[in-house]
């Protein structure tokens, strides 16, 4: 063969072997992708409202902000003005509303940080009901809220402070931890 003939074939064959070369040392040296390893919303929505049913078709726990940020670095979900509404059968109808909160992967728990207010509206039992704290973990599923913060509930009548609070909706039971203080006004139920 012809020096002609040869050189087009070695010029093609050190192409691609430069061409493997530095995709190798890209790969090691930046890892993920650039846009993976910032934390950089993929999506925002705006006035966003995202409804769970329960097996009969009713609404069972409606939570809307007034903003939705997707980071999918770590795939956190992260909401500005959350409002969260849950009924379920035989327990009394709640709300919760906060200046920020997040979203877990999966949907059933809800993060609400910074002047969290939890309103359980009344029933055939018990009257109207407010809880205020500056952090409130929701189990839904479990009809469950806990804090490892201080917190106020209050009913009409009476009040109760505290550190670290869990609160049971199916059952009305409510737990404080450490730090309690109330009132109780003669009378009232």
């Amino acid at each position: 063969m012809s020096t002609t003939r040869l050189f087009p074939l070695a010029l093609m064959l050190a192409l691609g072997l430069l061409t493997l070369w530095l995709d190798h040392q890209v790969r090691v040296e930046g890892g993920e992708h650039p846009s993976l390893r910032r934390h950089d919303p993929d999506y925002l929505v705006v006035n966003f409202t995202t409804t769970t049913y329960n097996r009969d078709g009713k609404a069972e726990t409606v939570l809307s902000a007034a903003q939705m940020q997707h980071y999918p670095d770590d795939d956190s979900t992260e909401l500005t003005g959350p409002r969260v509404m849950q009924e379920k059968p035989a327990q009394p109808r709640f709300t919760v509303q906060a200046d920020r909160g997040k979203v877990s992967r999966e949907g059933d728990e809800i993060f609400l940080y910074d002047n969290v207010v939890l309103v359980r509206e009344a029933d055939g039992t018990r009257p109207e009901a407010r809880m205020m704290t500056s952090f409130l973990h929701i189990l839904r599923d479990l009809s469950l809220v806990r804090t490892d913060r201080e917190v106020r509930f209050e009913e009409p009548g009476r009040w109760l402070t505290g550190k670290g609070m869990e609160y049971f909706n199916a059952t009305r039971e409510l737990f404080l931890r450490d730090d309690v203080h109330g009132y109780y006004e003669p009378g009232k139920k």
